[in-house]
């Protein structure tokens, strides 16, 4: 634990993303940000394997027969080992298919926020909203988070990822408007008037789904598809690259997947607020920082009437910390 972390005992905010947890505090009227990546490697256990990785500092735990490398340095593991990372969450919920995942989020969690440094410190969690696959999930991923930060002396309160940006992108229009979090494992939604969330759901298609639908047809790793669609990727047509073209095809279908279910969802609502101004829209996440994404979904977002009257389109001035800056400004409310 840092020194400021032992001092700061103001409210913090957590995102708890497929890909990446980051944690925010506020500093001077700023905030601060620290992140892992959602992330783990495992290597047989040895003991000079092990004295070798405490040398190095390298983040891991010993879990019986194997050595746990997780976060950040899972990734540099796996680009030695070529293999892929493995991941304790898919769909914005632990991941059901990996024995490690609670351990491996609760170390992450623990490396971040630290033990809370008065009993009772309020910390704001993203949690996903509703969906087509991880309704019966969220209960269980919402009450496992409660558990590991209540043990680290936090009062938890969830708060859903979209409304999560809406409090972190909007206060200029007063927390009204929509805002959409374009995450690894899913997207999420919120349209909020005056802080109150009117409308928020998640769809299932989003940066994993483009990484291993690529993949597949590329025939390279996921995890190298990702870190090249994080780096390098951009929206200017099709070219000669394969991993290029693959990338934009299955863009192209997230981006779509994504308005037409913003379009479905406010146009099926039966109690939706009458609002005298139009609202703007922002997009956050790792998923929206490709240059050309913000043309690309204006695109295929004006090539219908949409449903709700928008002041404005735009991506957030610092996408992959929306979520962790809108959880933190609840906190502080």
């Amino acid at each position: 634990m840092n020194n400021l972390e032992q001092n700061y005992t103001q409210p913090l905010g957590l995102d708890v993303g497929t890909s990446r947890v980051v944690v925010a505090r506020a500093q001077d009227q700023n905030q601060v940000y620290e992140s892992q990546l959602n992330a783990f490697v495992t290597l047989p256990y040895s003991k000079l394997a092990e004295s070798l990785l405490q040398r190095e500092d390298v983040f891991h735990e010993v879990q019986g027969a194997e050595i746990v490398v997780a976060g950040n340095d899972a990734e540099k593991f796996a680009e030695v080992f070529h293999v892929d990372t493995r991941r304790p969450m898919a769909n914005g919920v632990l991941n059901p298919g990996e024995a490690h995942s609670l351990a491996v989020v609760r170390r992450i969690v623990t490396r971040l926020v630290g033990r809370a440094a008065v009993e009772g410190q309020k910390v704001f969690f993203s949690v996903p909203a509703q969906g087509d696959n991880v309704d019966g999930a969220i209960r269980y991923h919402e009450a496992s988070m409660r558990q590991i930060l209540a043990e680290l002396g936090y009062a938890a309160t969830p708060i859903e990822e979209g409304l999560a940006v809406v409090y972190g992108e909007l206060a200029a229009s007063n927390f009204s408007g929509v805002g959409v979090s374009c995450g690894s494992g899913l997207c999420n939604v919120c349209l909020a008037v005056l802080s109150v969330p009117v409308i928020s759901f998640s769809v299932a298609k989003a940066g994993d789904f483009i990484d291993a639908n690529a993949a597949l047809v590329t025939g390279d790793r996921a995890n190298r598809l990702r870190i090249a669609k994080e780096n390098t990727f951009q929206f200017n047509g099709f070219t000669g690259d394969r991993q290029h073209n693959a990338l934009t095809v299955y863009y192209q279908e997230v981006i779509a997947g994504l308005i037409g279910s913003l379009r479905a969802h406010i146009a099926s609502a039966q109690r939706l607020p009458r609002l005298e101004q139009a609202v703007p829209l922002v997009l956050s996440g790792g998923t929206a920082m490709p240059k050309g994404f913000l043309d690309h979904f204006l695109k295929i977002l004006e090539a219908e009437e949409f449903p709700l009257r928008l002041s404005e389109v735009r991506v957030a001035g610092d996408p992959l910390h929306s979520t962790a800056r809108g959880a933190l400004m609840a906190a502080l409310c």
